[in-house]
C-alpha cells in the first residue's frame, strides 16, 4: 500500500509542483512535497498537521529535541509550535517525497463526540510513529480522487474525515483529541493564534489576545507558553521574521522593504533579530538560500 501511495504522490507532484517542490492539491490542507536535494534549515511556526514521509529522510527540531523520520514514518504536530526542519536525504533519482495534511479541529471534535469518552493527553507537540496501514489506505484514496475532479466536492470530505479517524485510533490519538476538546486550552489559545497569524504585522496588545482566548492575562501567558513554547510577543516576532524571509526569497523584496512590510519600524532592529533567528544577516542569508536552491 505504501509503495502504491508513493507512486501516486510522485505522479501528482511531478505534474504539479512549483519551483520549490510544493504542490497544493485542490483538497484544502492537503499538500505534496518533493525535493531532489537535501535542504537548508527551514524555520516555521507549524500548524497542527500530519506528514507522511514516503521517500527520503527529514529532521525536525523543536526546542532541544530533534526527530529523524524517513519512509514509512508519520510526523504528527499537535500544536502551533516553532520548528526547524531539514531534508537530509534526497537525490534526483530518489527524491524526498511526502504528503502533508493539516489537522482540522472541527473534524476532530465531531469524531471525538461520536467515539465517546476517550483519554486526552498533554505533552510533546511533535511526535512520530510508523504510518498505520489504515492511514496509508485513506491517503491513497484521497490521492486517487484527485484524478476525478467531478467527484472531489462529493467525496473528499468523508475521506479526510476517515483519515482523521484512523489517526485518532492510533497510539497518539489522545494527543490529537485535545485539538477538538471544546472549551479546552488548546482551542482557546488557537483563537488567539488565529488572530496573531492574520494580523501579525499590526500591534496586538496582549490584553486583546487574552480576550480573544477568553482568559485572564496571567492565565493566558501561562497557557500560551505551554501550548507554543513561546510568549505571545516571541510568537509574533517569529511570524514576522519568517514572512520577511519569504518575501525576500520569493518576491525579491529588499531587506528594508520586507522589514516594513511585516511591521518593523526599525531596519537595524529587524536585522539584529533576523540574524539572531536565522544565524546570518538578511542579505547573506538570502544569498546562501539562493545558492542552495541553485545547487
Amino acid at each position: 500500500m505504501t509503495e502504491t501511495l508513493l507512486k501516486a504522490v510522485r505522479r501528482y507532484v511531478d505534474a504539479n509542483a512549483d519551483h520549490t517542490g510544493f504542490a497544493q492539491t485542490p483538497i484544502t490542507g492537503l499538500t505534496t512535497i518533493r525535493s531532489t536535494v537535501p535542504s537548508g534549515l527551514v524555520h516555521a511556526i507549524s500548524r497542527p498537521l500530519v506528514c507522511l514521509v514516503l521517500q527520503g529522510q527529514k529532521q525536525v527540531t523543536m526546542g532541544a529535541e530533534t526527530v529523524t523520520f524517513e519512509a514509512g514514518d508519520s510526523l504528527l504536530i499537535t500544536a502551533d509550535v516553532p520548528t526547524v526542519s531539514q531534508i537530509t536525504r534526497a537525490s534526483t533519482d530518489t527524491p524526498y517525497l511526502s504528503l502533508v495534511l493539516d489537522l482540522e479541529a472541527k473534524v476532530i471534535a465531531n469524531l471525538t463526540t461520536e467515539m465517546g469518552e476517550l483519554p486526552v493527553s498533554e505533552g510533546m507537540a511533535v511526535r512520530w510513529e510508523p504510518t498505520d496501514s489504515e492511514v496509508s489506505d485513506a491517503a491513497l484514496r484521497l490521492m486517487r480522487l484527485l484524478d476525478r475532479p467531478a467527484s472531489l466536492p462529493v467525496l473528499h470530505a468523508q475521506l479526510v474525515r476517515e483519515l482523521h479517524y484512523w489517526l485518532l485510533c492510533g497510539r497518539h490519538g489522545a494527543a490529537i483529541r485535545r485539538l477538538g476538546w471544546s472549551g479546552g486550552q488548546a482551542q482557546r489559545i488557537a483563537r488567539a493564534i488565529a488572530l496573531l497569524r492574520s494580523d501579525f504585522a499590526q500591534t496586538l496588545p496582549v490584553e486583546r489576545l487574552a480576550a480573544q482566548a477568553g482568559m485572564g492575562l496571567s492565565s493566558f501567558h501561562q497557557h500560551f507558553r505551554a501550548e507554543t513554547s513561546l510568549s505571545p510577543l516571541q510568537f509574533q516576532k517569529q511570524l514576522r521574521l519568517i514572512e520577511a524571509r519569504r518575501l525576500m526569497a520569493a518576491e525579491g523584496m529588499t531587506a528594508s522593504s520586507a522589514a516594513f512590510a511585516v511591521g518593523y519600524e526599525s531596519v537595524p532592529q529587524f536585522s539584529r533579530e533576523y540574524r539572531r533567528m536565522f544565524g546570518l544577516p538578511p542579505i547573506q542569508d538570502l544569498k546562501m538560500t539562493r545558492e542552495i536552491q541553485a545547487a
